[in-house]
């Protein structure tokens, strides 16, 4: 190799020749051509088209003085059979990665054949694979006129280039999945209660001043009938058919412009997509103003009067219904709006009933959701109005006599409505509201009384068995520490509310506790400036190993000990209240069980049974559940009854009043849905036979006032505990 060539490193290699003087170094060309399968296709070419070099260099041939010289020099067969060898292999990746096959055959088709026959030149010249690039390179620029770096497009492909590769992880955080809304976040926007109570009491007026007239109304047919069963001749009335259809409708249509909030309720309801007894009264009472009207203008449709005297009774207890719904909703949200911010609350717990502190939010929203009469009642009465329909078609139309149609469906369809199915939940709900307002609370509606009354449990914590005033200091004993000192310490244990009056009388300064531990022995334990205390029972002490005086005896005593000794004797007396005891037998009669989340160690079921009724039964959990228990009174949740009063009594009746709607409500909604199926199956029996003489009208209505009975019996009971 010549001397005058000098070696220049470029890159990572070592070339013979001094690198191009072009504008472009091969990382460039690379990096516009290459993925990592153009750089292997190319050094694989670069391995094959490389010449051997030989150790020595070979003398130039002699010149034939016999051969012409050639004008002009032919070009090295080495660049153009490694330029097509390059772009073989690169077409034929490409052509793969499209999922073609190559071709037979891709020479150029314009290049001239190439002979070996030719003479060869003087001298043969290697060109390195840089100038071989170099060359090939300006050749394909100068024939297409295109810029060089130009990353836009691939080799051999006529889209415009993607960005595949990702430089870098996205920051942007993955999508959570959508979670679904509580019932605390679904409450929207509620109106003032005191306006929903005047609106209810606007509907109370309305709905009751008519009632007692539509009640004479009803009653006058009915009277004139049981007059005339027993043998009483009734002037102007007995033996005058005319006369007694024309009072009869006259009497029906009275009771129904008496009586419109009825149908106009049904509608309403309808609307929301709730069937409620109200409808088929309704439709009742349509069914028996068009009979009674045939049966006066169309002779031959029998002796039996029509049946419009139990239609418009079960219309005027329809309206006496809701007129009671109305007026138990202006009860609750009347004593709602007396305060913005009640004292406490009452919500539900998987262990029962609890009081808390809380706002009005969510107490419309409870109380406005459907009762279970009307949620049962939109199951079955479509039913039960669908088996009238049937029953009067097969009766009248199977047997040819149509214009009896009318007649078999009012008496069958009155007979599913039914006088007790409106009162089911109103008149429970009336009488609950209207003794609670007494007491001081409050309930949210069907909803809200369903949730706290659904277990027999009942959260109660100190303050609700010993409200403040009811616990007092007896007596102090001190053991070589100051009293304001151990009254310190003893609040900052965990019975503040005892000994607080204490430590500000001494002019003490409020301690803080540190690792404040609770023990199932009953007392407390933490650490004060670095001092081990203990407060509780003697008992409790004398198992964590603290000597006591053997004359010391007090059942409701509080000892406190500092580093395992002795500091002072509390003698606590604890004064039972009125309100409470009648609380708790309020609890004992209705089966609930007191749930006793307390953390003084002197309260338990046998002080519980010393100061009030001995035949109370509590429920006294672990340690760790009454702690639990405890704190789930400073929880913030769903108002489902409102107490405004302080003491044990409000929240007791607020319970015992939820459970007793409760039970109220579902037996009455189950018994009147069985005496509507009871009435719609023997009214269409007695009615297939023609047994009119037992079904007549009187004889109906006293089936419909039997089965009302026992609802007005649970309401009443509903109210009294």
């Amino acid at each position: 190799m010549s001397k005058d060539v000098e070696k220049t490193e470029y890159g990572t290699g070592t070339w013979d020749t001094p690198p191009s003087d072009e504008d472009y170094t091969l990382e460039e060309i690379l990096a516009e051509y290459g993925s990592s399968r153009q750089q292997k296709i190319m050094e694989e070419v670069e391995r094959e088209t490389a010449p051997a070099e030989p150790d020595t260099p070979k003398a130039p041939a002699p010149e034939q003085p016999s051969a012409p010289k050639p004008t002009e020099t032919a070009p090295s067969p080495t660049p153009k059979s490694a330029m097509a060898l390059w772009e073989e292999r690169i077409a034929a990746a490409a052509l793969e990665q499209n999922g073609e096959a190559p071709l037979a055959d891709d020479s150029d088709p314009e290049e001239e054949p190439r002979t070996d026959d030719g003479p060869e030149p003087e001298a043969t010249r290697f060109l390195s694979l840089e100038e071989l690039v170099g060359t090939t390179v300006g050749a394909v620029m100068e024939e297409h006129h295109e810029t060089l770096l130009k990353p836009k497009r691939g080799l051999f492909s006529r889209k415009r280039q993607e960005e595949t590769e990702q430089l870098y992880d996205s920051m942007e955080a993955p999508e959570e999945p959508v979670k679904p809304l509580t019932e605390a976040e679904s409450i929207g926007e509620e109106p003032e209660l005191s306006e929903v109570a005047s609106e209810e009491r606007e509907a109370y007026k309305s709905r009751h001043r008519s009632l007692g007239f539509a009640f004479f109304t009803a009653l006058v047919p009915i009277a004139a009938m049981a007059a005339e069963q027993y043998g009483v001749t009734v002037p102007f009335w007995t033996g005058d058919r005319q006369i007694q259809g024309v009072a009869m409708l006259a009497c029906l249509l009275i009771e129904l412009v008496l009586c419109w909030h009825v149908p106009v309720y049904a509608i309403r309801k309808l609307s929301e997509k709730r069937c409620v007894s109200a409808l088929l009264v309704s439709l009742a009472v349509l069914a028996a103003v068009v009979d009674c009207a045939l049966w006066l203008v169309v002779p031959g449709r029998g002796e039996a009067l029509p049946y419009t005297a139990a239609a418009g009774l079960a219309l005027c207890f329809a309206q006496w219904g809701i007129s009671r719904e109305s007026r138990g909703s202006y009860d609750s949200f009347r004593l709602a709006s007396l305060d913005d911010h009640p004292p406490y609350l009452v919500t539900e717990t998987p262990r029962g009933a609890c009081k808390q502190r809380g706002d009005l939010r969510g107490f419309y929203t409870t109380a406005m959701r459907d009762d279970y009469a009307s949620r049962l009642q939109t199951v079955f009465l479509p039913v039960i109005f669908m088996a009238a329909l049937v029953f009067a078609g097969l009766i009248s139309l199977g047997r040819g006599h149509g214009i009896d149609f009318l007649r078999n469906w009012s008496v069958i369809l009155t007979a599913g409505a039914t006088c007790s199915l409106p009162l089911c939940w109103s008149l429970p709900w009336s009488q609950l509201t209207r003794r609670q307002q007494k007491s001081g609370c409050a309930v949210a509606g069907w909803d809200g009384a369903a949730r706290v009354g659904k277990r027999r449990g009942m959260i109660l914590t100190d303050t609700d068995l010993f409200p403040p005033g009811t616990i007092r200091l007896n007596g102090v004993k001190v053991y070589g520490e100051e009293l304001g000192k151990v009254s310190a310490y003893a609040a900052a244990c965990g019975l503040e509310r005892v000994f607080e009056g204490l430590a500000v009388g001494e002019n003490a300064p409020r301690e803080t506790a540190q690792d404040l531990s609770f023990y199932e022995q009953g007392g407390f334990g933490c650490t004060i400036h670095g001092e081990s205390v203990l407060l509780g029972t003697a008992s409790f002490l004398r198992k964590q190993d603290v000597r006591l005086p053997s004359n010391i005896n007090l059942k409701t005593g509080i000892f406190l000990a500092i580093d395992h000794q002795l500091a002072a004797v509390f003698a606590v007396k604890y004064e039972a209240s009125e309100n409470v005891d009648y609380a708790l037998r309020t609890l004992h009669r209705s089966r609930i069980t007191p749930i006793l989340a307390v953390r003084d160690p002197n309260i338990t079921p046998a002080l519980l049974k010393r100061k009030f009724y001995k035949k109370i039964k509590v429920e006294y959990p672990q340690l760790t559940d009454r702690v639990a228990l405890s704190e789930a009174e400073e929880d913030r949740g769903l108002p489902r009854a409102l107490l405004l009063r302080e003491g044990l009594l409000p929240y007791a009746e607020a319970v015992v009043g939820s459970r007793r709607l409760r039970t109220a409500v579902r037996r009455a909604t189950w018994l009147s849905l069985a005496g509507s199926a009871a009435g719609v199956l023997l009214t269409a029996y007695l009615v297939s036979l023609g047994k009119f003489d037992l079904l007549t009208p009187l004889s109906l209505t006293v089936f419909l006032l039997l089965w009302t009975l026992p609802v007005l019996l649970m309401s009443d009971w509903t109210g009294r505990y």
